[in-house]
């Protein structure tokens, strides 16, 4: 099973044109960059393992590309999270109602006790398992995302008068860290923004990886808190849909734009290509969310 060579589209967003790597079409269930992250996982052999084992937020991202992956593996997936809300069981949404309808075994854990350290101490996953951490922020992602790389610049090749940088939004860091280092020989500079953390935040988890590459960090002009939601984001993700016809994630995307625009004005002779990293299911719990609060 081959997943890469997503397509590349034009598109223009008020002023400016940039280009989308498609990423969320890679395929039906396994897109987006943890469909990078995983590649590894997908393609590699690993004889012994019966049971993949993961943890983190019960709607993550991670979660849903997991339950797709062992789907495709034929594992089995034990994924461990602080809390399930009862409304949630009662009405399964987004990544959480996609990972069960995959056969994930979601799995709470006593609030006392982070999940990371119950699958250590409690799970004590033997030979059979392997555990995978939190986003898939480790060494295993740099085989896909090496990948992206390589046809960033394949398709870079063609348009060498161009001067190009790469825009996308950190969670961990960990996809624009390893897009750095395998394109900065080629003078492509990736253009990032974080969402879940503060600068400070993403350059430590890029030192924990290696510290080899640092992609740009783009400010914004107002401090951002994860899953919180903000009109002026939402007004944007709508205009951003109303102009290219192509969704976006409501989590990370619109925050990225925010910081992208007054970059785009002050390098307009530099082009843009913006990584669409998946995460659309998750729009299934934001998107209401959005409009409860805005569209009353």
């Amino acid at each position: 099973m081959k997943l890469d060579s997503s397509p590349i589209t034009q598109h223009t967003f008020g002023e400016h044109t940039f280009y989308l790597k498609r990423d969320d079409q890679l395929h039906q269930h396994f897109s987006g960059n943890k469909a990078r992250k995983f590649m590894s996982l997908l393609h590699n052999e690993y004889p012994s393992i019966n049971t993949l084992i993961g943890y983190g937020s019960v709607q993550a991202n991670s979660l849903y590309s997991l339950a797709a992956l062992c789907k495709i593996k034929k594992w089995s997936l034990e994924f461990y999270v602080q809390r399930i809300p009862q409304w949630l069981k009662e009405n399964p949404r987004g990544n959480y109602r996609g990972a069960l309808e995959m056969g994930a075994k979601i799995i709470e854990v006593d609030s006392d006790v982070h999940p990371e350290q119950y699958i250590q101490q409690i799970r004590q996953p033997d030979s059979h398992c392997l555990v995978i951490p939190e986003g898939g922020r480790c060494e295993m992602a740099e085989q896909g995302i090496a990948g992206l790389a390589s046809e960033i610049v394949n398709w870079a090749s063609f348009r060498s008068h161009q001067q190009l940088a790469i825009a996308l939004p950190s969670g961990t860091g960990t996809t624009s860290y390893y897009l750095q280092k395998h394109l900065q020989q080629h003078d492509i500079q990736v253009l990032t923004c974080p969402c879940v953390g503060g600068s400070q935040y993403l350059h430590k988890q890029w030192q924990e990886l290696g510290g080899v590459a640092q992609p740009s960090v783009l400010p914004c002009d107002y401090k951002h808190h994860f899953g919180h939601l903000y009109h002026n984001e939402f007004l944007l993700w709508q205009k951003l849909h109303k102009n290219t016809n192509v969704e976006f994630d409501l989590l990370y995307d619109p925050y990225m734009w925010h910081a992208l625009l007054p970059w785009m004005e002050q390098h307009q002779d530099t082009s843009v290509l913006y990584i669409h990293q998946g995460g659309l299911l998750g729009n299934e719990t934001m998107l209401p969310r959005y409009q409860r609060k805005f569209e009353r």
